[in-house]
């Protein structure tokens, strides 16, 4: 076996799923080469929180444009997928916390996203299972959820329709120059190669800036009506900078399924996938400090998953010093969102279309280059 296509894809998560799909309806020939099952890695274990970020400018110019993807796409995706826009509140639960509302307000509101402050008195009336009083909190209006695994099976099956073809059960024990070296011995021909493994890029190609985040999640049982938005706590950005120490906080999104999805988690250095039950402790710890409820509330499973981070907190998007192999890697908590943004600019920068916002922020080498400087 050593078939040729014009793109093979590394990894059936999000990413890779989205990538699939950019690269079909470019009319390019695909091959998507999977070691489990579409979404088995992080995407399967994600929230399906489609944000908009402002930690840097890259990331909102990323988040952003993603997220208008995901709107424009909206119309054609299946019930399955459950995409709808509850929006996020962002919860502050003192003063301090209300300065980093109003400047994200200010930041959203001069990007162009539509957002609204929250006094104590009009959060309350918008979550009435949140506890009182909570100091205010930043409505953004167009923040979306969806079904991350179906999701990623909905844009797969649409890549396969126009031709993609995808391998299951097989590792990729080598990727360069053009040539994929499968663990069964086969072999593959690509034009380009793209690496979308997630946290196991790095096993693919050695050495690039990528660590495992392992992160935790709590599904409720059906409880329809019972929050109304996606909420997270302020501190929810404090404990996603820490780089080094354990953290959790309050992070919850209500399903279209009626479902509650309670989070969430950090840990670096964890490899072990087992739920640590001290985690889950301290998570609905945490969520009934903001909603003294919850623990009361049936939880169906909880489950674990790793997160692809990199050292400044911005995915590696582009091609690495072999000009075939390219990176679509490094998105941690932010690639649900980011999957059509990061295949779009792959694609536009690959085929030398224009592109919406400029690909210099993401691309590999920026970390390359900043560690020659230290």
């Amino acid at each position: 076996m050593n078939p040729k296509y014009d793109i093979a894809i590394l990894g059936a998560g999000i990413v890779g799923a989205a990538c699939a799909l950019e690269f079909s309806r470019a009319g390019l020939s695909v091959a998507v080469i999977e070691r489990d099952a579409i979404a088995s890695g992080a995407t399967g274990a994600a929230m399906g929180h489609v944000v908009v970020m402002d930690d840097s400018p890259a990331q909102f110019a990323l988040t952003t444009w993603s997220q208008s993807l995901w709107a424009a796409l909206a119309p054609e995706l299946p019930a399955s997928v459950e995409y709808y826009l509850p929006g996020t509140l962002w919860i502050a639960a003192d003063e301090e916390e209300m300065i980093e509302v109003r400047r994200k307000l200010e930041s959203y509101t001069a990007g162009g996203i539509s957002c609204e402050l929250l006094d104590s008195q009009s959060l309350s009336e918008a979550e009435p299972n949140l506890r009182r009083p909570l100091t205010g909190g930043l409505l953004v209006r167009h923040d979306a959820v969806l079904h991350p695994e179906n999701a990623a099976q909905y844009l797969i099956g649409e890549s396969q329709k126009l031709g993609a073809q995808l391998i299951l059960g097989h590792a990729v024990a080598a990727a360069a120059r053009n040539h994929l070296s499968l663990d069964n011995g086969d072999s593959i021909h690509a034009a380009a190669i793209i690496n979308a493994a997630g946290a196991f890029s790095p096993s693919i190609t050695p050495g690039i800036p990528v660590k495992k985040r392992k992160g935790h999640l709590i599904l409720t049982d059906h409880y329809p009506g019972y929050i109304h938005h996606q909420l997270v706590e302020l501190g929810y950005l404090k404990s996603a900078h820490a780089s080094t120490a354990d953290s959790v906080a309050f992070n919850i999104q209500p399903r279209l399924s009626g479902h509650l999805l309670v989070g969430s988690s950090r840990q670096y250095g964890a490899e072990n996938p087992e739920v640590d039950q001290h985690i889950l402790d301290a998570m609905m710890a945490r969520a009934a400090l903001y909603m003294p409820g919850l623990p009361s509330l049936t939880a169906l499973r909880s489950w674990t998953g790793f997160r692809a981070a990199t050292p400044d907190k911005l995915p590696l998007i582009g091609p690495t010093e072999d000009p075939t192999l390219w990176l679509a890697t490094g998105h941690e908590g932010l690639g649900i969102t980011t999957s059509l943004g990061t295949a779009r600019l792959l694609a536009d920068h690959l085929l030398r279309r224009p592109s919406a916002i400029p690909i210099a922020p993401y691309l590999p080498s920026r970390l390359t280059s900043l560690q020659e400087t230290r």
